[in-house]
Formats: structure tokens, sequence, C-alpha cells
């Protein structure tokens, strides 16, 4: 007679040995199975007990089945098809990729391995199973498959009916004729659930996008686009019609480009709404750009600007006169300085006058004039007309030409302050910008306050964030070598005021560490993925700074025509930060993982080893 085969043990008995989770945190979590019928390790994860990670490997080594960690996966839309969404919804499977005749497909249950034969009857594949987390799984699975009338009834279903949302300023001569096309009531609810959805998910932007037999709903947050829904392709017409009729434009031109404005009063707050359309091959695609005065931070302290950084800013922007110019790519958070700076100098006694394009929020107290080139209101105009205004403080938002730059450099050695952007790399090589334009380096070197250069990268989410020792690839993509942070001229007040601010996750590392320590040896933190992240690992945006002050030694290498390098290598040594290096502090500090420090930063932007 044969002996039974040994029992499997479950999961959660497993989890409790290995002192993962509690008695009483896995009693809840049966509780929660009995109450919704959900599995044990699901609810673990979902009542934040235990790691979805640490249960995707207990289940791996249970089932002697290789594990997959899907936040750290991209999953090709075409694989995914491969297989039918009621299969996959109902056994919780996902196709992840193919090589040649072998399908991966990712399963939560080991025990519906069965499933796995429909696939392969299905696809004609041979199926290789792995085990991800199933929390994570659902919300891919739900991604892929969920139809867009299922997307659009989960997004309604989210939307509180009590949220009051009227359209304010609507002057639109189009409205009613095109009432009764676009007043149906799925139309302008899914529009005003999508508008107060990217709001409370803290979306910057929203983009509705046609293709041949779909329509496609994305949010930029945190800077990075992500896909919400797919509408029913047959509302696309009466879908843009409304955002047309709601931001006074034109709703039956289709064949170029429109800008309008929404003003949106949701609740108690009024939220402003920059609409762009643009005529693409299969419909027009409508881009709003979300600004919410609400979340306009206009203190740079909670951006992450270093205290010494921000003391030469507030200092440059406190004399009575010279230029300030901050710099950077679209998208890096120059406009909410410049508003920030404004904000701590707009006083009774000043006349602050700005030239935008576009003007994006209304700040009291400040005279600000919407750019319009088409009819000749140029930055150029503007400043001149300014110029006449008796203006104490002048903020043009961009300097594109030598006349601009001329003008300004102009105002700011005649007693004006000059607040702009421009667009370069750094800070010093702002300043050769300036000269390659044609300004005189002695004007340049006189008007010159200070230059700010930044980026935005993207927070470790502070829930999950967890510390890991950097491999080959990611010391030699950094370019450290067998630097220490003294090459990388820290010093004991940066590294201290460090230790200070270090994040939950990162303090307890912070006495190991001195000025000596190898870069590489430095532990850097990425999140986990959780349920406050959607399983990414980041959450929120963090500012990289760069602030060179004129000093009388960089004024004499200006009027010298010193290149970019000469003077950046001069700044360092008189104590700037470059990008690379605050990106480095911030790494340290536990707040931004180095992959965004080194994506956003340029190689070349710390000192080399000497």
């Amino acid at each position: 007679m044969t002996a039974p085969a040994a029992k499997t043990p479950r999961i959660g008995d497993l989890l409790l040995r290995e002192g993962l989770v509690t008695q009483e945190q896995l009693n809840k979590a049966l509780q929660e199975q009995r109450h919704n019928g959900t599995r044990v390790g699901y609810n673990l994860v979902k009542l934040g007990f235990v790691k979805e990670t640490d249960l995707t490997r207990m289940l791996a080594r249970q089932h002697k089945m290789p594990a997959v960690d899907l936040t750290k996966f991209q999953v090709d839309p075409r694989i995914a098809k491969l297989i039918p969404g009621e299969l996959a919804m109902k056994h919780s499977v996902l196709p992840l990729k193919r090589d040649g005749r072998t399908l991966t497909v990712a399963m939560s249950d080991p025990a519906t391995l069965s499933v796995l034969d429909d696939i392969k009857f299905i696809t004609r594949l041979d199926i290789f199973p792995v085990i991800a987390g199933e929390f994570t799984l659902r919300n891919a699975i739900e991604k892929f498959y969920a139809s867009g009338e299922a997307q659009m009834e989960n997004l309604l279903a989210e939307i509180d009916d009590e949220d009051d949302i009227e359209i304010l300023e609507s002057e639109n001569e189009n409205e009613l004729a095109g009432q009764a096309l676009v007043d149906e009531a799925p139309v302008v609810k899914l529009i005003n659930a999508i508008m107060t959805d990217a709001l409370k998910k803290g979306a910057s932007d929203i983009h509705f996008e046609c293709f041949e037999k779909e329509l496609r709903v994305r949010y930029r947050i945190d800077g990075a686009l992500q896909e919400i829904m797919k509408p029913p392709i047959k509302m696309r017409p009466a879908l843009i019609s409304r955002f047309k009729i709601m931001a006074n434009l034109n709703i039956a031109e289709r064949r170029v480009p429109q800008d309008g404005r929404i003003k949106l009063k949701i609740g108690t707050k009024v939220i402003d709404f920059r609409v762009s359309t643009l005529p693409t091959l299969f419909g027009e695609k409508v881009v709003l750009r979300i600004l919410d005065k609400g979340n306009l931070t206009l203190d740079l302290g909670t951006f992450g600007i270093e205290p010494r950084a921000e003391r030469e800013l507030m200092e440059a922007i406190s004399n009575p006169y010279g230029m300030v110019l901050v710099t950077g790519p679209t998208g890096s958070g120059k406009t909410t300085t410049l508003y920030s700076a404004l904000s701590k100098i707009n006083n009774i006694d000043v006349n602050i006058m700005t030239a935008e394009d576009p003007v994006e929020y209304n700040l009291f107290g400040i005279n600000q004039v919407l750019v319009r080139t088409e009819i000749g209101m140029t930055f150029a105009a503007a400043l001149k007309a300014f110029l006449r205004q008796d203006p104490n403080i002048i903020m043009l938002g961009e300097i594109r030409d030598l006349e601009t730059g001329g003008i300004a450099i102009k105002a700011a050695l005649t007693g004006h302050l000059v607040l702009s952007t421009l667009h370069t790399n750094s800070a010093p090589e702002t300043i050769t910008r300036l000269m390659d334009m044609g300004v005189e380096p002695f004007n340049v070197a006189s008007a010159l306050n200070l230059v700010l250069a930044q980026r935005l990268v993207r927070r470790v989410c502070s829930k999950c964030a967890e510390a890991y020792k950097m491999d080959k690839a990611e010391i030699s993509a950094a370019k450290i070598g067998n630097m220490t942070l003294r090459d990388m001229h820290f010093t004991d007040m940066a590294l201290n005021d460090a230790k200070v601010k270090a994040t939950d996750a990162a303090r307890p590392f912070m006495d190991q560490i001195t000025l000596d320590t190898k870069m590489e040896d430095i532990p850097t933190f990425r999140g986990k993925g959780c349920e406050q992240c959607d399983g990414s690992g980041l959450r929120g945006r963090q500012g990289l700074y760069e602030v060179l002050n004129m000093t009388p030694r960089l004024r004499k290498l200006i009027m010298q025509s010193a290149g970019a390098a000469e003077i950046q290598k001069a700044a360092i040594e008189e104590g700037m930060l470059t990008l690379r290096m605050d990106g480095w502090l911030k790494v340290l500090k536990g707040i931004t993982p180095l992959d965004q420090v080194v994506r956003e930063t340029a190689a070349d932007s710390h000192p080399t080893h000497h």
C-alpha cells in the first residue's frame, strides 16, 4: 500500500511560519475571504499586511514555479490579445511575452494550471507558466481586457454623484446648434467624470486620442502618461463636439488646430483647463492642460531646493535691478519657479508686469499680458511697451531671440529686475547661449544676478521604499567609477544636511556614510510597488536645481568670453552643485531613484575624478 501524498501547506500557514504575518493578520484576511470570496493572499496584500513580492516569492517556492514582478514588466498589448478577455479575467491569467513557439503566461493561482491547456489549444503555442502577484495581475488584466463600456461604468461608479460640476463663462455661439448632438447624458456624464477623476489623481494633462478602431484616454501623472480607458468608438464625434462647446471653439471646423479654455466649477473649487484640438488621420486629438491653482506650490523648499541654493536665489530676486534666468526643458517646472519668485516679491509698493505664452495662472496684484505673435504682440513688443509702464519688475516667459535678449539686458542695466527663461542644458551654458545670440559679454557680466537650471524627477514611493545595492550596469551608467562623495565636491555641511533630511528608508544607513565612502557603496532606493503608487514604486515629483550665483570671479570669466566648461569648473570650486550632484544628494536622502537622476541630468554634469 502506497503512502498518501504529503498535503501541500496552505499559503497562510507558510507566511505565518516565516514570520511574515501574525495570526491576528491572517485571521482578518480569512474573515475578508469569507465576506467577499477573494483569496487569502490577495487580502493580505490589500490590507497591507504583507508585501506582494514576498507573497509571490513564497508561492513560487511552494509550487516550484518561477516568479515575475509585473511592476517591472512591459506587457505588449498585441501579446495580451492572443487570448480572449473573458478567459483572462475569469482565471486571472495574462500572456507576457512570446519567444518563438513558447508563450510565457502569468498566473496568480497555480491550482488553476488546467486552464493552460485551454490557452495552448487557443494559441497553438507551448505555454510556460510563471507566478505573479494577484493584486498587480488583476490591475494589469483590467487594463488590457476591460471593454470601453466596462471601463466607463467603472469610472462613473467611482465618481461621487454629489460632485457639483458647472461650466463658467460659456458663450459659444454654436452651443444651441450643437446641443442636441452632444448634450446626451452619457457624453456629458463621461466627460465630467474624466475631468473630475483626473483632478483627484493629480494629473497635469488629459489626452483624448482617435485611432482607426478605438478611442483612447490617457492622463499625465508625475510627468508620465498612463492609459485610463478606451471609450466606445461610436462616442468620438459627440465627445469632441462637447469639448469644443465647453471651450468656446467652432464645432464645425475640423481641418485646423484650435485653442480654447474651459473654466469649471467642481464643488467649491474653480479649475481652468487649457484646451488644444489637432486634426489627425482618424479624428481630432484633444489635449487638456489642467491649471489647478490649488496645486500651484509656490514654496520651492517643498520641491527640494537646497538651503544654500534657495538663499542665493532669494538674494538675487531681492536686488532692485539685474537679471535672473531659469533654464531647463519644457515641463521642468520653470514657470512654477518664476511664479514662486514673483510671489516672494509681490508687494503693494512694486509694479510687476509679465509677458507669457500662455498665461498659465492668474496671480493677484501682477499685470499679466498674453503674448500673441500672430498679431505682432511678441515678447520683444510687450517688453518695449512695459518699459513705458513704469515697471519695477518684469517677467518674460522666454528669451527667444537677440532682439528680446538685448532689450531685457538693457532693462536689467537701467534699474529694473528682469526674470525670464531660456532653453539650455545647464546654468553655465545659458551664459554662452546669450553670447551666441549676439549679446555682448560685458553686458551679460554686468546684468546677470543668477542663473538657475532645473529638472523634475519622480520620487520613490514613501510607503514601499526599499534599499538596494547598485549593479555594474547602473554604476557604469552613472559614470562614478571609484569616486567618493569627497570627489563629487560634497562637504561636511551637505552630508550632515542629507543625514538630517533623509527619508525613513534612508535614515538607518546614514551613520555608515562619510565623505570618503565610495559612490558605488552608497545604498540607493526604489519602490517595490503598492496600492498607494498603483504598483509603480514612484509617487510625486521632486526638483533638481543648479544655481549659478554671479561672483566677481565668474563675471571676470564672462568678460573674457570663457566657455561653459571653464565657467562650470569655477562655479563648482565656489560651491555650486551641478544638476547631477544635486541629484546624488536626493538619491543619498532616499528621495529619488538613481535611474531618474541619470536620465534627467547630463552624463558630464559632475566633476571628473581628480
